[in-house]
């Protein structure tokens, strides 16, 4: 009988699998040695671990590259995961059209990571204009960096965010990103009293977003939605027309989610 192998190899050998399918995410297509390399594997393992996703039909070879990509497979399964979430979709996609009609720039409805401090791009609405501030559907921003981060956290309890605080690295992403926990803890207060967000080439040189929660019946964020402009575009004296149009939307939302407000 073989014996089992020790929980720690297991753990190294799911990390390793993950490590190559986020670099596939990201990269779209590879070779074994940018794989391996950016996986932090060597290229014996990466082989190993590549052929097998193919076996199970999660990753393609392009036969005349001999390029590696993620398979629809792993798509139609986060299809699947997303079912879930059908009600937020639909209620977020009626408010976020009227969002885009209204002002022809790029939408984003964004969720808590629930391991890491980041938020998670789900839905958007792409803007009018050829120069847009268009994100990936998928993509993980830091939440100490972007709009939809700080109006994700602004309303959750206290101690949630005190714990998110003490994990967050407080990476410089952009100009503008708030490095200070103080300074960022004191940025979540205001957007919660107010009840919305902004960042100012906070995230991406050039850019600049406001954001809006979400909020179901206990008053707790379950998503937040974006607007995001080139700053070159904004209208400072447009901006109160924006966040109307943004907080009627999201006021709506929350109401179809059962939140009331006092």
């Amino acid at each position: 009988m073989s014996t089992p192998k020790p929980k720690t190899e297991n753990v190294a050998a799911v990390l390793k699998v993950f490590s190559v399918l986020e670099t596939l995410a990201e990269n779209r297509t590879a070779g074994l040695a940018d794989i391996a390399q950016r996986a932090m594997t060597s290229k014996s393992t990466t082989h190993r671990l590549l052929h097998t996703m193919i076996d199970l039909g999660y990753v393609e070879q392009d036969p005349d590259t001999e390029k590696y990509e993620l398979s629809l497979r792993l798509f139609s399964l986060a299809a699947h995961s997303l079912t879930g979430q059908a009600d937020l979709l639909r209620i977020a996609d009626k408010v976020m059209s009227r969002i885009s009609r209204a002002t022809g720039e790029s939408i984003n409805l964004g969720v808590l990571d629930g391991r890491e401090q980041r938020v998670v791009y789900i839905h958007q609405y792409d803007s009018t204009y050829s120069l847009s501030m268009n994100s990936t559907l998928g993509k993980r921003n830091p939440l100490h960096s972007t709009s939809l981060g700080k109006a994700l956290l602004a309303f959750r309890d206290d101690e949630e965010i005190e714990e998110r605080l003490a994990d967050m690295k407080m990476e410089v992403s952009a100009p503008g990103t708030i490095t200070d926990k103080d300074a960022f803890r004191a940025e979540l207060m205001q957007t919660r009293a107010r009840g919305y967000s902004e960042e100012i080439e906070e995230s991406e040189v050039g850019v600049r977003c406001l954001a809006a929660p979400i909020l179901n019946q206990a008053g707790k964020s379950v998503a937040a939605i974006s607007v995001s402009f080139p700053v070159m575009r904004f209208d400072e004296s447009r901006k109160e027309e924006y966040l109307e149009t943004l907080l009627s939307a999201t006021r709506d939302a929350s109401q179809a989610f059962g939140f009331l407000e006092s």
